[in-house]
C-alpha cells in the first residue's frame, strides 16, 4: 500500500510503498476512501521536521533536557544512537479519514467487516491506503434523509468536526447567546455553523477576505476583518460584549487572548481551540471575572491510553460526550443538513498526487481551505523488496527475520546483528507498515512484509528476532519454534504460566536427531557484560555461599504506559526484574530455592506499588541474593549497583562503569558503560552458526521466568514461595527441577 511519510531528520516527504499495517486486538483495519489534510496542524508538523537540528532543539527544549539527562546516565555514545534512531523514524501525517472496514481485531463487536466508518487520531487515521485504528476512535457513517450514507469525503471531516464541536461544548452555550469566533479557517467555519445550529447569533473575524466572504455565504450573522472586531463586536452585542468568544485562529503571541478579553461581556467565557500565546492580561480578565477555558482536541478520552488504545469507554451517564460521541454527533449534524462541509472543500487530490497538496500549502501562492485526498482501490502487496539480492544461505550463515522493531531494537539490537558478518538481514515486519519499510531501508534488509506469517514461512529465514511488545513474546516464540527457527526474543520470555508451559513442551519435543538443535535466547544481556564475566571468574573458586545485594534505581514509568498494562506489558517485575534475577542466577551458579517479596504501599495514585519491591532469593548452594528494585529515586543517581560478599572478598559494581574488588589486594577497574549487548549477540550468533549450546541454558531461562511469577505470588500471599513446589503446582511439565 501507499502512505505519506515524512523524515523527521530532513523534513523530506514521500508517497511510499509500505507494508499494510497489522490489525490488533481492539482495532479495525480500514481501507481508506478519503482523508482530510488539516492544513494548519500538518503544516506545523512539516515546518518542525524541516528545521535544522538546532532549530528542532529550540522548538522542543523539553526533549533537549531528556537527551542531556540520558547522556549523563548512559553516556554520549548510547545517547547518540538513540537520538539517531529517533531521527531516522519517519512521521505519519494525517488524523481524519473515512473508509470501509476490512478486518476487526479480537474484542471488537461494535463494528464488522464492510461497515462504512469515519476514523480519527494522529498516528492512526493517517494519509494511507490502509489504516489500523482503535475502535474508540471510529464511528459508523450515518445515513442522510435520502437513506444514503454520507459520502466518504464528508465523513472524513469527522475528527476535524469533533475538534470544533468540543470547543463549542466548552463554551456551554445557551439558546440566543451572542458568540464571537476568531479565526475563520476550517475549524472556524465549522465552529460558527455549530454555534448557529445551537441557536446562537455569531460574529466571525479573520484577516482573509475570502474566508470572511465564505462565512457570510454559509450563514454567519456577521463577519469582519480582525482589525475591526473590537468596534463591530460592540455593535453586534448592543454594547454588552460577547457571551462567549471561541478562538480558532493561530498566533505566536497573545494578542488574540487579549482581544478576546476585550470584546467579552462581564463574566463571559473565552475558549481557546487554536494554538495561541497564553500570556493572560490579568487586568482585563480579573475586572470582568472572565472564565478562560481550553478545549482538549476531540473531547474527553483524548490522550487517555485506557480509552483510546485499550478501548475502555467512559459510562455515558457520567461522560455524555466523549471524543467518539463527538465524532458521531458531528456527522449526524452533517447528515441532517445542519452543518455544510462540502462548501468548505476547495481542492481534491487523487492520493497518487497527494504531495501536490503539501506543495500548495507550503508554497503559499494559492488560497485553500478544505483539502480532500481521494483513494482508489489498489492491488494488495504483502512483501516489498528493498534489496534484490540472493537469499541462498551457506550452512554457517544466519538468515535473520525480525518481528517488531521499536526504539530499543533500532538503537541496540539491529545495529548489533547488522555488524555480524555471518548474519544476513532478510525480512522485517512491524505493526506499522511505515516503520517496517523505514527499518528495512535503514538496516539494508532484503524485504519488509505486512505479517509475521511471511517471515515465519520464509525458507531463507532460519533465525527470528522478536522485539515486539511483551504480550506477543510467548505466542511468537511458540510459532517460531514450531516453524523450526532459532529464536532471539527480547525479555521477557512470556507473560503467563500457560505460555511458559507451552514453550517448555515445544522446545523439549524437538527431535534429538535434529542438527543443529534450535537455539532459544532471551535478551538477558547483563550476564555477558565484561564486568559480570570478571566477577564470575573471581567467584569461580569460592568455597562459601555468596551474599549478593542488587539495587536498581529504575525510574518512574506512568501507570498509563503499555509496560504497566497487565495484558500488554505485564508490569515491571515480569518485564525488567527478570534481568536481575538472571544476573544473580548466573553469578551464583545454583538453582533458586525460595522466593520472598514485599512492595511499597502508598496512597499516591501516580505510583504503582509493585514498581518498588524488595525481593529475597535463596539458592540450592546456600547463597542469598536480594534485589531492591524501586521507582522512587532520582534519575541523576546511578541506575544499578551490585555488591557481593564471599570467601572474604567483597565485590562492588557501580552501574557497569566501575568495578572494585576487595580481597588480598584492592583492585579497581573503570570503563565506559557496557551492559553486554554486543557480547550477548556475539554469543547467540556463534551458537547458531557453530551448532554449539545455547548461551543461556534453557532450564535457566525457564527458571528465571518462574521466579518472576513466584515474586507476584509472594506479593499476593505474603508467604515464602518454594520454587520447586510452585513450579510443580502451576505447570508440572515446565518445572525446571
Amino acid at each position: 500500500m501507499k502512505q505519506i511519510i515524512q523524515s523527521y531528520k530532513t523534513g523530506e516527504m514521500k508517497l511510499e510503498e509500505v507494508p499494510r499495517p497489522q490489525v490488533a486486538p481492539g482495532m479495525l483495519l480500514l481501507e481508506t476512501k478519503a482523508s482530510i489534510v488539516s492544513a494548519g496542524t500538518e503544516k506545523m508538523l512539516v515546518d518542525l521536521a524541516k528545521k535544522s537540528l538546532l532549530g528542532k532543539a529550540k522548538a522542543r527544549p523539553d526533549l533537549v533536557k531528556k537527551v542531556i539527562a540520558t547522556a549523563m546516565k548512559e553516556g554520549i555514545t548510547n545517547t547518540l544512537q538513540k537520538v539517531r534512531s529517533k531521527l531516522d523514524t519517519p512521521i505519519p501525517l494525517g488524523y481524519s479519514c473515512a473508509g470501509i472496514v476490512r478486518a476487526v481485531g479480537s474484542g471488537v463487536d461494535e463494528f464488522q467487516v464492510g461497515d462504512f466508518v469515519a476514523c480519527g487520531g494522529a498516528g492512526y487515521a493517517n494519509h494511507a491506503e490502509y489504516n489500523v485504528v482503535p475502535k474508540n476512535l471510529c464511528v459508523k457513517i450515518p445515513f442522510q434523509h435520502t437513506q444514503e450514507p454520507l459520502s466518504f469525503e464528508e465523513a472524513a471531516f469527522a475528527t476535524v468536526g469533533a475538534i470544533a464541536l468540543q470547543g463549542v461544548r466548552q463554551a456551554t452555550l445557551s439558546l440566543g447567546e451572542r458568540v464571537c469566533v476568531i479565526g475563520l479557517g476550517l475549524l472556524g467555519q465549522l465552529t460558527f455553523q455549530l454555534c448557529k445550529a445551537n441557536g446562537c447569533q455569531v460574529i466571525g473575524a479573520d484577516i482573509d477576505p475570502d474566508k470572511i466572504n465564505l462565512a457570510k455565504k454559509l450563514g454567519v450573522d456577521a463577519a469582519v476583518h480582525s482589525n475591526e472586531l473590537d468596534d463591530k463586536s460592540a455593535q453586534f452585542t448592543n454594547g454588552v460584549g460577547a457571551d462567549a468568544v471561541i478562538i480558532t485562529a493561530a498566533a505566536h503571541d497573545s494578542r488574540l487572548i487579549t482581544l478576546a478579553g476585550e470584546i467579552s461581556r462581564n463574566k463571559g467565557r473565552v475558549v481557546v481551540v487554536g494554538l495561541v500565546g497564553m500570556d493572560i492580561p490579568r487586568d482585563i480578565y480579573y475586572k470582568k471575572e472572565l472564565d478562560l477555558r481550553l478545549s482538549m482536541s476531540y473531547g474527553p478520552g483524548r490522550y487517555d491510553v485506557e480509552y483510546e488504545e485499550r478501548g475502555h469507554d467512559y459510562p455515558l451517564p457520567y461522560v455524555r460526550w466523549t471524543e467518539q460521541r463527538n465524532m458521531q454527533a458531528f456527522l449526524e449534524l452533517v447528515a441532517a443538513g445542519r452543518v455544510d462541509v462540502r462548501s468548505l472543500i476547495t481542492h481534491r487530490f487523487p492520493f497518487e498526487k497527494a504531495l501536490d497538496a503539501y506543495d500548495m500549502i507550503l508554497g503559499g501562492k494559492e488560497s485553500y481551505l478544505g483539502l480532500v485526498l481521494e483513494y482508489s482501490p489498489q492491488p494488495e502487496s504483502r512483501k516489498i523488496v528493498v534489496n534484490d539480492r540472493s537469499t541462498t544461505l551457506s550452512s554457517d550463515e544466519i538468515g535473520l527475520g525480525v518481528i517488531g522493531a521499536g526504539n530499543f531494537a533500532k538503537s541496540i539490537l539491529l545495529p548489533g546483528f547488522a555488524r555480524q558478518q555471518k548474519v544476513k538481514l532478510q525480512g522485517v515486519t512491524t505493526a506499522s507498515g511505515m516503520s517496517a519499510k523505514a527499518v528495512a531501508e535503514q538496516f539494508n534488509f532484503a524485504y519488509c512484509a505486512d505479517s509475521k506469517e511471511e517471515i515465519l514461512a520464509d525458507k531463507s529465514v532460519n533465525t527470528v528476532l522478536i522485539a515486539t511488545r511483551h504480550d506477543l513474546h510467548g505466542p511468537l516464540v511458540e510459532q517460531a519454534l514450531r516453524a523450526g527457527k532459532h529464536v532471539f526474543v527480547e525479555k521477557p520470555l512470556c507473560l503467563t504460566v500457560q505460555e511458559l508451559g507451552e514453550i517448555f513442551d515445544i522446545y523439549n519435543s524437538q527431535p534429538a536427531t535434529r542438527n543443529p538443535q534450535p537455539v532459544l535466547m532471551v535478551g538477558f544481556n547483563r550476564r555477558f557484560s565484561p564486568f559480570i564475566q570478571k566477577v564470575k571468574k573471581v567467584l569461580s573458586t569460592r568455597t562459601t555461599p555468596l551474599v549478593a545485594s542488587y539495587r536498581i534505581n529504575a525510574g518512574f514509568i506512568p501507570k498509563d504506559s503499555w509496560v504497566q498494562d497487565p495484558v500488554q506489558g505485564g508490569g515491571r517485575i515480569l518485564g525488567e526484574v527478570c534481568h536481575f534475577v538472571d544476573t544473580l542466577r548466573f553469578l551464583v551458579g545454583a538453582p533458586v530455592r525460595t522466593v520472598q517479596a514485599a512492595c511499597i504501599q502508598t496512597d499516591n495514585k501516580t505510583q504503582t506499588n509493585r514498581d518498588s519491591v524488595a525481593i529475597t532469593l535463596t539458592y540450592a548452594d546456600g547463597s542469598v541474593g536480594t534485589i531492591l528494585y524501586h521507582a522512587l529515586g532520582n534519575p541523576e543517581y546511578p541506575k544499578e549497583q551490585l555488591e557481593i560478599a564471599a570467601d572474604g572478598i567483597i565485590i562492588a559494581l557501580d552501574d557497569y562503569r566501575q568495578l572494585e574488588i576487595y580481597g588480598r589486594k584492592k583492585e579497581k577497574f573503570k570503563t565506559k558503560q557496557d551492559k553486554g549487548f554486543n557480547a550477548e549477540i556475539d554469543a547467540f550468533v556463534s551458537a547458531v552458526t557453530n551448532g554449539g549450546p545455547a548461551p543461556v541454558p534453557f532450564p535457566e531461562l525457564v527458571e528465571t521466568t518462574e521466579v518472576t511469577f513466584a515474586i507476584h505470588r509472594a506479593l499476593d500471599t505474603g508467604q515464602m514461595i518454594n520454587l520447586v513446589d510452585f513450579a510443580a503446582e502451576i505447570f508440572p511439565s515446565a518445572s525446571s527441577s
